[in-house]
């Protein structure tokens, strides 16, 4: 079934001045691809993954760049402009991307970033957005274990820590006294699901939960060991934020982690600091 707002694969039929027409089945037609997005040496019969999107006048357009997202997406993208009927944002098209007034959270302002779900409006049949991501997200109850890791967008600071979106389905929370490095709005990284807790919401960590985490840490030790020729100013005695600011970890995972390697004897601890074992 062929998409709009995705990407599909359309074959082609016709091979004109002004571009190529692909074929979008009985209910849409054929589709112009105009001639701007047609690669080298494309033929008639050829298929092509294209994006499918109405233009300034509502024809159904292709085109075979890439958005910063598709519909059924959450995305951090910057406002362009503001308008009589909402404001409009570079999503990486040459048409902007609407945000009506009526699904804006906060008034947008021109110049700024926000967290937008993208979504086709059932009316016009146009692709848009809304800055209210949160009422598109968790309407499933949560089905994840603690340490499963998960994809994140970063969309909010609180004074608690920072909300996430998780897989595009749920939000999630990540406490700022568990954050030992810079993360900022629009950030997308891979995360921990820490708790699933009793009323749905969902605390999230930017490391592995418990022994887990080790491995992945220890082998970071090591690389910064190697680098620094067998040998490093730094032990489980060393100031929490030294530690963070060296490997962007707590002091706690530190101490795991640094343990772990001693007790498989790659590692020696000194008074003054770590030295790899030849």
């Amino acid at each position: 079934m062929v998409e709009v707002g995705n990407y599909n694969v359309l074959k082609v039929v016709k091979d004109l001045d002004f571009g190529l027409y692909l074929d979008g089945g009985e209910e849409l037609g054929e589709i112009l691809l105009p001639r701007r997005y047609v690669p080298i040496n494309c033929t008639v019969d050829e298929e092509l993954e294209v994006f499918l999107y109405l233009d300034s006048e509502d024809r159904l357009i292709a085109t075979t760049e890439m958005p910063h997202a598709i519909v059924g997406e959450f995305a951090y993208l910057k406002a362009i402009s503001v308008g009589k009927v909402g404001a409009f944002l570079d999503w990486g098209l040459p048409k902007d991307l609407l945000v009506p007034f009526r699904e804006q959270k906060l008034d947008i302002e021109e110049g700024k970033y926000y967290p937008v779900y993208i979504y086709l409006d059932d009316e016009s049949g146009r692709i848009a957005a809304s800055s209210k991501v949160e009422k598109y997200l968790d309407n499933l109850p949560p089905e994840y274990e603690e340490g499963q890791e998960v994809d994140i967008m970063i969309f909010q600071e609180t004074d608690l820590g920072y909300k996430a979106i998780i897989n595009g389905t749920h939000s999630g929370m990540l406490y700022h006294n568990e954050v030992f490095r810079d993360i900022h709005k629009g950030e997308k990284v891979k995360a921990y699901i820490k708790k699933v807790r009793e009323d749905d919401k969902i605390d999230l960590s930017l490391e592995k939960p418990g022994y887990q985490k080790v491995d992945g840490i220890s082998q970071d030790i090591l690389n910064k060991l190697k680098s620094e020729d067998g040998f490093m100013l730094v032990t489980d005695k060393s100031p929490a934020d030294e530690i963070s600011r060296m490997f962007g970890i707590s002091k706690k995972s530190f101490k795991k982690a640094i343990g772990a390697l001693y007790k498989q004897r790659i590692i020696t601890i000194e008074d003054g600091g770590i030295r790899l074992v030849k």
